[in-house]
């Protein structure tokens, strides 16, 4: 999985289509990551204190991570990712323009 914490990122499926946003972990044992403010879902939460109330709270859930794209912001779009390796450094590289991601 090439998506790592901190990319940002461009949604390709689901009633989050075309969002931007920025990838707050990643899951790559079960290929799915947590994208801030993309599928958000309610939870009820339990009151903890005496004279507290219970509340339902908006809570974003993993995507797979095939539903989304890395963000090239030179091309302003959604893009397909390259390795070059460079002194023995991987690099992500866009495949359209050939910009570095980080």
């Amino acid at each position: 999985m090439l998506i790592k914490k901190g990319d940002n990122v461009i949604v390709l499926a689901g009633k989050d289509k075309n969002k931007k946003s920025k990838v707050l972990m990643a899951y790559p044992k079960t290929g799915k990551i947590l994208v801030e403010a993309v599928n958000m879902t309610k939870r009820h939460q339990r009151k903890r204190k005496e004279g507290e109330k219970g509340q339902v709270v908006s809570v974003a859930m993993p995507i797979d991570a095939s539903n989304v794209a890395l963000f090239c912001s030179k091309c302003a779009k959604g893009s397909r990712v390259k390795i070059k390796i460079i002194n023995d450094k991987k690099l992500l590289v866009c495949a359209r323009c050939s910009a570095e991601f980080k």
